[in-house]
């Protein structure tokens, strides 16, 4: 699907909708009004993984306890908020929006428990063994093999290109570190539907999580406006315009026009980077030194002043340092009391561990759980040991 938009990218620089990177592991047959990667997305989209980002933590906890809402984003409405934007973006600039929207709805399926605390808790707990834990690398074998919906084969046989815009989108892999990855391309750039994905997460987590620490109460409003130039400029701005409207409108109104500030500047940037480098197909995109998809500087200049506030501010507040020392401390006691009794891993995790060793096996398995589910786990061993 083609964008109207005058900025629209040379059709060339766009994925197309056959070749090499619509081929699957297990050869299907080719459906009658389904593009290949629209196919994808809805395989993602109705995973069990996928529906388990709902019960999984974006910034704030969905357990009960202080901090606690029903409004708070969670990975999966996050995830959908992403999409969204990924969608517009991809749209916007004439590339392949049925693989930027599969890109986007499997970009957070690999996230583990308790958000980015839950992945450290378990990037530490594998180290001693040797290892790392990678959320791109975990969404990579959740969907070629831990999701079973086909009779024919394991996991879900998404097409070449979506496998590697999961592992490529937010980073490159060196060949000689990552040898087991060698079909995706790991010395060329991943297309600009891929190269979109990371930067739409950045957007919408930095407006998200404003939106989400104000109404937390970890942020004040004169907290946001002093530290954050770009909130301060909009809400000044809305404020002169509708003198009259409730504060909270006001704020609303203030992160729309941030929201919408940096898709713009996305679609223009990406646009005029792709015309200096002067490319005019995938092949050339790929075989550049650097990503071209990115904000201005000014425009990324702002992200990172409001990045830097939101660490300072809410992500290692006082306030939360307490919900992350409590997720630490579950994923790594679940870890451990799974590495001692290897007997209550299920059984399709069981079998993996002649191959894939027993740390990985019982890492694959947290890195699948809900909030709700590991604290179950967690607080059974507990009254165990009492």
């Amino acid at each position: 699907m083609r964008s109207e938009f005058h900025f629209a990218l040379p059709a060339g620089v766009a994925v197309p909708q056959g070749g090499e990177l619509t081929s699957r592991a297990h050869a299907e047959p080719s459906h009658a009004y389904r593009t290949p990667f629209a196919r994808d997305g809805a395989r993602i989209l109705h995973a069990k993984a996928f529906r388990r980002l709902a019960g999984k933590t974006q910034v704030f906890t969905r357990l009960p306890g202080e901090h606690a809402g029903d409004h708070f984003r969670s990975r999966l409405t996050h995830t959908l908020e992403v999409t969204q934007i990924a969608r517009t973006v991809g749209l916007a600039l004439g590339l392949n929006v049925e693989l930027t929207e599969a890109l986007a709805l499997a970009h957070d399926i690999g996230h583990p428990p308790f958000g980015h605390a839950g992945e450290k808790a378990l990037d530490d707990a594998l180290r001693p063994h040797g290892l790392r834990f990678d959320h791109n690398l975990h969404a990579l074998r959740i969907v070629t093999w831990f999701e079973e919906r086909y009779a024919a084969f394991r996991g879900l046989n998404l097409t070449l290109g979506v496998r590697e815009g999961i592992v490529k989108h937010s980073r490159d892999y060196e060949s000689t570190t990552h040898p087991e990855l060698s079909a995706y391309f790991l010395n060329q750039r991943p297309p600009l539907e891929a190269q979109l994905i990371d930067l739409a997460d950045e957007i919408a987590y930095l407006a998200a999580d404003l939106d989400d620490g104000l109404d937390s109460g970890i942020l004040s409003l004169e907290q946001v406006r002093d530290g954050v130039p770009l909130f301060r400029a909009f809400f000044d701005a809305v404020r002169a315009e509708e003198p009259g409207a409730a504060l909270r409108l006001v704020i609303s109104e203030t992160l729309r026009r941030i929201l919408n500030a940096l898709v713009t500047d996305l679609m223009e940037e990406t646009h005029a980077r792709v015309r200096t480098a002067g490319v005019s197909t995938l092949e050339e995109i790929r075989n550049l030194p650097h990503r071209l998809a990115g904000l201005s500087t000014r425009m990324e200049a702002e992200r990172g002043i409001a990045k830097s506030f939101l660490y300072a501010h809410l992500y290692n507040s006082p306030g939360m340092e307490e919900v992350h020392q409590h997720a630490e401390d579950v994923v790594n006691g679940v870890f451990q009391r799974l590495i001692n009794e290897p007997g209550m891993l299920p059984e399709d995790h069981r079998v993996l561990i002649g191959t894939e060793g027993l740390a990985r096996t019982v890492t694959d398995y947290i890195a699948g759980m809900t909030d709700a589910f590991i604290e179950q786990m967690w607080s059974a061993g507990q009254r165990q040991r009492t």
